[in-house]
């Protein structure tokens, strides 16, 4: 059963939420676990590729946009607003408007929310769902 975390930004930016999320993609990458993030569309994942190219000076973090075809298993981190691949990504990265299918697949789920009213709206429905399926949440106000 995996742990969800939420993160809650006081920012309004949606540009703020997605630094953060590569900051948490970056940590997960250098502990040495494999990472899902999980995107809207195919150019939310395009903005979060560029992101991890630019975010930190000096900072290389090995990852792929997937799209229908199958994914370089080597890749540590996956960005997709596809389904969850077939083998298991430990930690799922969330910067879409609902809650990942299949998400008891991870160990942990992690939510980013800013303080723009959609986001908010988005991340209570998902925190209910999660509640529903009796999940361990934690919330962090950054």
């Amino acid at each position: 059963m995996p742990k969800i975390t939420f993160y809650v930004l006081p920012t309004e930016s949606s540009q703020e939420r997605y630094l953060f999320a590569c900051k948490l993609i970056e940590k997960a990458y250098r502990n040495g676990t494999f990472a899902y993030v999980l995107t809207d569309s195919i150019e939310q994942s395009k903005h979060i590729d560029d992101l991890l190219w630019t975010f930190r000076a000096g900072s290389f973090i090995p990852h792929q946009v997937c799209t229908a075809e199958q994914p370089d298993v080597e890749n540590a981190v996956l960005i997709s607003f596809n389904n969850l691949p077939e083998y298991r990504q430990k930690i799922i990265i969330n910067l879409s408007a609902q809650c990942p299918k299949n998400f008891q697949q991870a160990e942990r789920i992690l939510e980013i929310l800013d303080n723009s009213e959609d986001t908010k709206v988005w991340g209570r429905n998902r925190y209910r769902q999660y509640q529903q399926a009796n999940m361990e949440i934690v919330t962090h106000k950054m």
